[in-house]
């Protein structure tokens, strides 16, 4: 049997998903493999500004058209780690190069550039990230959990986090009111 992998693909939570962490979720994909899966919530802001986390990490934040941008929930996985998703990939500590385009970086490094710097431009900052195991998340593809899409990084770095959801499925041609809450399997 072969392999998918849904690096660089969005999923989206079907509405029989109920679990509070993922219902009416984008998850973007950053490296699947064959030890599991890690991605990061993009449409999901919380109560914390990049000044509000800049402060409460210690670090200086110069650029201040950039102190209001929402910090976003990326998973119920460690929730006190930041992890920046950003595009270009650049050249930091601890980088995943998701594309040629896209990284995500866990290293303290990228926000100090972003703070000094306001590089790399196009960025989204999470606390937390989403993880499974071992086909774990093909399984819940399986059950129809999610929909995947083909990732678009304009989706995720042109878009507010409140018209991500919708363009994504916009690529499968359908709106999430077309959607049902009852799988079936034929």
């Amino acid at each position: 049997m072969d392999t998918v992998n849904f690096t660089d693909n969005f999923l989206i939570a079907m509405p029989a998903l109920e679990d509070p962490y993922f219902a009416h979720a984008l998850v973007y994909i950053c490296e699947h493999n064959e030890n599991g899966a890690l991605g990061i919530i993009v449409n999901r802001p919380i109560d914390m500004d990049l000044a509000g986390l800049f402060d409460k990490i210690d670090l200086k934040l110069e650029a201040e058209n950039l102190a209001k941008l929402p910090v976003y929930f990326g998973g119920p996985v460690q929730l006190d780690r930041g992890f920046v998703l950003h595009r270009p990939v650049g050249q930091w500590q601890s980088t995943l190069a998701v594309n040629s385009e896209v990284g995500l970086t866990s290293s303290r490094d990228v926000l100090a550039a972003v703070g000094s710097a306001g590089l790399p431009s196009e960025f989204i900052v999470t606390l937390g990230y989403a993880g499974w195991d071992a086909g774990q998340l093909e399984a819940e593809i399986a059950q129809n959990s999610w929909l995947t899409v083909a990732a678009k990084s304009s989706i995720l770095f042109d878009l507010p986090p409140e018209e991500r959801l919708p363009a994504a499925m916009q690529k499968l041609g359908i709106s999430f009111t077309q959607l049902s809450d009852v799988a079936g399997h034929a």
